[in-house]
């Protein structure tokens, strides 16, 4: 595999674990996402990370298939450019429902 996919693959599983370190001192809920705007920050700015790495990844070998891999680069975008359109509710579908698939296809992957 490419030494640049690889790096971008490092890039999502340690975005991943980020964001699950955000939930060691407080319950991984929603309520207490969605009540602290600095985690709620944090976990935006690490979608905005896995987002780019994917995008990257499309772009230099399309044949690496990874699920809602447009969905969440999209995410990203939404992000970053219409920030002010954000849904913490989409936001934590994706932590919640969405980042434990990627962490195991990237796992795959990587071979990790």
């Amino acid at each position: 595999m490419d030494i640049e996919i690889k790096a971008w693959l490092y890039d999502i599983l340690s975005s991943i674990m980020e964001i699950d370190s955000f939930f060691t001192d407080i319950p991984k809920e929603y309520s207490s996402y969605r009540n602290d705007i600095r985690t709620r920050r944090a976990v935006e700015r690490n979608i905005e990370i896995i987002g780019e790495a994917l995008s990257r990844i499309m772009a230099k070998d399309p044949t690496i298939e990874i699920t809602n891999a447009r969905k969440i680069v999209d995410t990203r975008n939404r992000i970053i450019h219409g920030y002010d359109s954000v849904s913490d509710e989409i936001v934590w579908g994706i932590v919640i429902n969405h980042l434990p698939i990627l962490q195991k296809e990237v796992q795959d992957l990587s071979g990790e």
